[in-house]
């Protein structure tokens, strides 16, 4: 059997130590951006309705953008889309301390760095199988994954920090400079990864069919579509988290209840990927079902709103059982084919931000009339459901009797 890729053997590579620091960077000026901006509108406005809406308008451009931008990571080196993303973001984030900027305009330019950060997400994975190869590539993903999970954890409070030593202006220098940084690490690290030459026709291609072509890529590829039905199973035990704020209330541990709550699931993600990655590769995709099923079934018992320390627990193991998204992650860039490779992992963002927010706003309307604890449990047990067809699926899919890797089980001349 295959032994596992261990941190050494990632980190021993120069191109990913690149990729990587400028991943760290681009994850802390997005996060710095986000709280400054937060901030100056709140000061500005005194509205925490319209600081609430600036924070959430952030997460849009990843529904909307993933499709239709992540394309341009097929048409161009990687490197180039990485670099010129990165730059441009400095730029605007640059433009958001012109004196007397309206407060939409600043908004508006908060959309386009993150609508930047679909294409250079999606050039940054298209190009992590030309760089790592086999069990490399799914503990680099896990890395990188890691990494923004901790940020996830530390950001606000950095954040914070940053924009109260420096002021709104400052912070927003910082993060300009912070791509900067990035851009220049990516150019002098990375090779230029350029996609596959594309056939005349397909270069001619609209934009608009062009996208429509890559979503009949992984509608039609049994793996991608199976991998992808995996990954957005996150949509139901997400509804935990969005829920943590009131179901803290309803059991009575208060604002710091939910700081523990918020905090469980990256905390069990990250020691899951870490218990993970020392499991063999092959075991790890035998393992990617069950732990999708464990992952939603040990949120169930929250249905009898368990006091906060038992929540806890479950919730951080529940965690450490969604850490099978990094082998989910990695099974699906290594399945799709080279030329469309970042336009996939661009639908697959949009399609997991499409699951997630509508999990959310479904759950916030019915813990109008119900408890978030049966919510929470309610959206758990649909998850199970979901995840035991969704094994199944990928048994099938996986099975030695199945055609092989690269054919698709619908015809694609249609």
């Amino acid at each position: 059997m295959t032994q596992p890729a261990t941190y050494r053997d990632v980190f021993g590579n120069s191109e990913f130590r690149a990729l990587w620091a400028a991943h760290v960077l681009s994850v802390a000026g997005d996060q710095l951006a986000r709280v400054a901006l937060t901030v100056l509108v709140f000061d500005r406005t005194r509205s925490a309705g319209w600081a609430a809406l600036t924070y959430a308008v952030t997460f849009v451009p990843d529904l909307i953008g993933g499709a239709a931008l992540s394309v341009v990571a097929d048409r161009y080196s990687r490197r180039a889309v990485m670099v010129t993303a990165d730059l441009a973001r400095a730029a605007l984030v640059g433009a958001m301390v012109i004196p007397g900027l309206s407060l939409i305009s600043q908004i508006a330019l908060l959309i386009g760095v993150q609508l930047l950060a679909v294409p250079f997400g999606a050039a940054r994975t298209a190009a992590l199988p030309d760089i790592l190869r086999g069990d490399q590539l799914t503990v680099g993903i896990g890395l990188i994954s890691m990494t923004y999970q901790f940020a996830l954890v530390l950001g606000f409070g950095a954040g914070a920090a940053v924009v109260t030593g420096l002021g709104t202006t400052g912070a927003l220098l910082v993060d300009s400079a912070t791509f900067v940084v990035s851009a220049l690490v990516i150019r002098l690290g990375v090779g230029p990864h350029r996609p596959v030459a594309r056939s005349d026709a397909e270069r001619r291609l609209p934009h608009s069919r062009s996208i429509a072509a890559g979503v009949r890529l992984v509608a039609h590829d049994r793996r991608l579509r199976v991998l992808l039905g995996i990954a957005c199973l996150s949509g139901f035990y997400v509804v935990a988290e969005g829920l943590a704020v009131p179901y803290s209330a309803e059991i009575g541990a208060g604002t710091l209840g939910a700081g523990w709550l918020l905090a469980a699931n990256p905390l069990g993600t990250v020691i899951g990927m870490l218990l993970l990655k020392r499991i063999q590769p092959e075991r790890r995709l035998a393992l990617l079902g069950p732990l999708a099923v464990i992952t939603c079934a040990l949120l169930v018992p929250t249905w009898w709103a368990p006091g906060l320390g038992l929540t806890v627990v479950l919730w951080a193991v529940s965690g450490a059982a969604s850490a099978h998204d990094m082998i989910t992650n990695s099974a699906y860039v290594q399945a799709a084919p080279e030329h469309a490779r970042a336009q996939a992992v661009g639908l697959a963002v949009a399609a997991l931000r499409a699951s997630q927010g509508i999990a959310i706003v479904m759950a916030g309307l019915l813990a109008q009339v119900l408890e978030p604890s049966k919510v929470i449990a309610l959206a758990a047990l649909g998850g199970v459901v979901a995840a035991c067809a969704a094994t199944l699926s990928w048994s099938r899919a996986v099975s030695p009797q199945r055609a092989p890797r690269g054919e698709t089980d619908e015809s694609m001349s249609g």
